[in-house]
């Protein structure tokens, strides 16, 4: 295998500025660069993309971290900011958590987190205080992606869940549904996330500008799964005379209820109408209505908007799917630290009018 002292021989020249040339380092003369350059190809040398890195002081990758790999948001987010980071020459590495807090603090409060990457992406992973200072510690650019607190200085990529929350039960009430039910995240949840809060308010909200009180009795809280999603609307079905439909925080909680109203011997939409948010893969098989939003285009925005930083020229991935979001300009005006992408209601089956209409 040809080495670089092989280079550097053939060249005339010292192996660092046989580095320094095809680095393309200005320190280097165009007529050494072209001898360097003439010699490499005529020993079939091809630099290590590793090894240029690490003697530039980076690493190429940047590391993601998610709650859980397992649930349909965080798999799709970490797939189109893997695709993206590749297509611009940055391998990624991933934390996932497990859902655990000790996981959590192990990974977030690690100081080499800096020697094995370049940035940082954040998937909807709460943050406590002592987090927070761990990572402004690194100094390393970053991207969240949630709705709940981040990182100062770090861009924030986001839906706006308490309008997405507003959205789902208006759908219902629009159709003539007073008794709306609603099944939420697990306030016991390890983590301790935040994005069911919000949407438990959107629902609240809506529900008072009907003029409908919110009923503590409706309100069912589980985990953000098919399993939790069922557990919830069979304690819901146990509390009495069953709601006329059930808004779920997620598709996956959407999907476990139509489940628990099938083995419950009750029919959805005619008995129950059944609405989620995320627009699932598997949500247009099961004719769910839900709240769409975009998982893999916060992926790639937040992935772009990390590059820049790195003086990487990244390519546009939106083409059209979603507004694209303006990072700065010529002027040297900074880029845009939050952007809330547009999430919308997309209806099927699953919702009607309650039979009583």
């Amino acid at each position: 295998m040809t080495k670089i002292d092989d280079v550097a021989r053939l060249a005339g020249v010292s192996t660092a500025t046989v580095s320094r040339a095809l680095r393309g380092l200005p320190t280097v003369s165009a007529a050494t660069r072209r001898r360097v350059l003439a010699a490499a190809e005529q020993l079939q040398y091809a630099v290590s993309p590793s090894a240029s890195r690490l003697a530039g002081g980076k690493t190429g990758t940047v590391g993601v971290v998610v709650p859980r790999i397992t649930r349909w948001f965080f798999g799709t987010v970490v797939e189109a900011v893997e695709d993206f980071l590749h297509q611009n020459g940055y391998d990624l590495l991933l934390y996932n958590l497990g859902g655990r807090e000790q996981t959590r603090q192990r990974v977030l409060r690690t100081a080499s987190l800096d020697k094995r990457m370049d940035a940082i992406i954040l998937v909807a992973t709460p943050l406590r205080p002592a987090d927070v200072t761990a990572l402004t510690r690194l100094a390393l650019p970053g991207v969240t992606i949630s709705s709940g607190s981040g990182v100062p200085g770090w861009p924030r990529v986001r839906i706006d869940d308490v309008a997405a929350g507003r959205t789902a039960t208006r759908h219902l009430l629009d159709l003539g549904h007073t008794r709306i039910a609603h099944i939420s995240g697990d306030p016991d949840d390890e983590l301790a996330f935040t994005t069911h809060l919000d949407r438990r308010r959107g629902y609240q909200d809506a529900l008072r500008a009907a003029g409908i009180r919110p009923d503590p009795s409706l309100d069912v809280e589980s985990q953000f799964t098919i399993d939790g999603g069922i557990r919830a609307t069979a304690e819901l079905l146990a509390r009495g005379e069953p709601p006329t439909a059930i808004f779920a925080a997620c598709d996956e909680m959407a999907m476990g209820a139509m489940t628990a109203l099938r083995d419950a011997g009750l029919r959805v939409p005619h008995d129950v109408s059944v609405i989620g948010i995320d627009d699932h893969d598997l949500a247009g098989v099961l004719g769910l209505s839900t709240v769409a939003q975009p998982a893999a285009e916060q992926g790639l925005l937040a992935a772009r908007m990390l590059l820049d930083p790195l003086g990487v020229r990244a390519a546009d991935p939106y083409l059209g799917v979603v507004p694209r979001p303006r990072l700065g300009d010529a002027d040297g005006e900074p880029p845009t630290r939050s952007v809330i992408l547009p999430t919308r209601l997309v209806v099927r089956e699953s919702t009607a009018p309650p039979r009583a209409n």
